[in-house]
């Protein structure tokens, strides 16, 4: 009976494994887009929106992986007595990640807005000009 559990932790173990080390389509479409380059180069309304897209795809991917900390965190406190002696540095470990993804879960909605709203004062394939109104900021820049 015993075997049986632990054949099972295994395969469980080594299906989550196999699982994460596989990456989504989606998420290696997302890696192929080079956001500074786009960024640095968005001179018209879509430009701008494509860049608005990716950041909000990264905000959303971050506050899951913050929501996922956050659970994370509730089971270290909720069952320190599971983790012996490493329960605090998991504690401490643990909300630094969650903390860290929501920091970065607001730069890219912030830097989202910000290149919706350049492409709200644009109109379609109308370059902007540098002596135009629209600074090109970056606050994700910030968090490296």
């Amino acid at each position: 009976m015993k075997i049986d559990k632990i054949i099972a932790t295994t395969f469980s173990l080594l299906s989550f494994i196999v699982a994460v080390s596989f990456p989504v389509p989606a998420t290696a479409e997302a890696e192929s887009f080079d956001v500074d380059a786009a960024s640095r180069n968005a001179v018209t309304r879509s430009d701008h929106e494509a860049v608005a897209r990716y950041y909000d795809n990264a905000a959303v991917e971050m506050h899951a992986k913050a929501q996922e900390q956050k659970r994370l965190l509730e089971q270290y406190e909720d069952k320190s007595y599971l983790y012996g002696r490493e329960a605090q540095d998991m504690l401490a470990h643990t909300y630094a990640l969650a903390r860290k993804y929501e920091k970065e879960t607001q730069a890219n909605t912030r830097e989202a807005a910000l290149h919706r709203q350049m492409a709200a004062q644009l109109e379609e394939n109308t370059p902007l000009t540098p002596s135009g109104s629209l600074q090109k900021l970056s606050t994700i820049s910030d968090l490296h």
